[in-house]
């Protein structure tokens, strides 16, 4: 017996991979959101929707969920506001100094999320540097409580996503013809024309997976609340992993993953059905 098309051979392995780590796990959890609470297990034999029930009719969750969900937005356009003039000198960079830059953007994920995260929470100590800077330059008078903040969480981050961003725009910005520029400015458009009229609607298909993908991780990030946010402030994530591995509560945790993934999900869509116009003006 021969198989009439070898290639689909290749891709037995792409499909087996995502049967087992994506399909299994995620019915898995789905599955474990309907189980009752066990008594003496993690979970129980019947089914129910009580846990979905608790997190609807509950505000502390909608009020997690909401600071998650803005948290991730918030950190999605700091990235853009930061990788884009970054993404810019980069496409315009050649030899070393685009070597030089390539290497600035990668070292934050060339250092270990624990070490970044404890090298954030010694500079925003009430002794550590940032107080010091502030006060030594006469910006405030008293130490500010910078640990523990959301504000803190949002920078780190920031700090460590601005990659995901800079790389997909530089893509996009290397692959806009200089010709087109050229041919705008000289019929008379201002700088501001063409990077409204051409630049922009052409980088957007370096803008749009790269918010995408700094949305989907800061959303699910856990180390970096959890260290830096603590217990003063929730994320659903932090949530989740405590109702998973510290009260051993598997079918209201799967629950809260699960609500937690179709939001996002939603947001994505809706990010899509917003941006829909810019990505057909850059397939023009």
């Amino acid at each position: 017996m021969t198989l009439r098309n070898p290639k689909l051979l290749l891709a037995i392995p792409a499909i087996a991979l995502i049967f087992v780590f994506m399909i299994l796990p995620i019915t898995n959890m789905v599955e474990m959101s309907f189980r009752t609470p066990g008594e003496s297990a993690p979970f129980g034999d019947d089914f129910t929707m009580m846990h979905y029930d608790r997190i609807l009719s509950d505000g502390y969750y909608w009020a997690v969920l909401g600071r998650s969900l803005l948290t991730a937005g918030v950190v999605a356009v700091l990235c853009l506001m930061v990788s884009y003039p970054i993404a810019w000198h980069m496409s315009k960079a050649t030899g070393m100094k685009a070597v030089f830059l390539y290497a600035c953007i990668a070292s934050p994920l060339m250092t270990g999320v624990l070490v970044r995260n404890f090298g954030w929470m010694i500079a925003a100590a009430l002794n550590g540097p940032l107080n010091e800077v502030l006060l030594g330059l006469g910006i405030i008078e008293r130490p500010l409580r910078l640990l523990f903040t959301q504000g803190l969480v949002i920078l780190a981050l920031v700090h460590v996503f601005v990659p995901f961003m800079v790389l997909p725009i530089n893509n996009a910005l290397r692959n806009i013809s200089p010709t087109l520029v050229e041919a705008s400015s000289s019929m008379g458009a201002s700088r501001r024309e063409v990077f409204r009229d051409i630049i922009l609607p052409l980088s957007f298909p370096g803008i749009y997976p790269g918010m995408i993908l700094v949305y989907v991780l800061a959303v699910a990030a856990y180390v970096t609340p959890a260290l830096l946010g603590g217990q003063m402030v929730s994320y659903m994530p932090t949530l989740i992993i405590g109702e998973l591995t510290g009260t051993f509560q598997w079918p209201f945790g799967s629950a809260l993953a699960i609500v937690l993934s179709l939001s996002s999900i939603l947001v994505v869509v809706l990010f899509t059905a917003l941006t829909s116009r810019l990505m057909e003006r850059s397939k023009a």
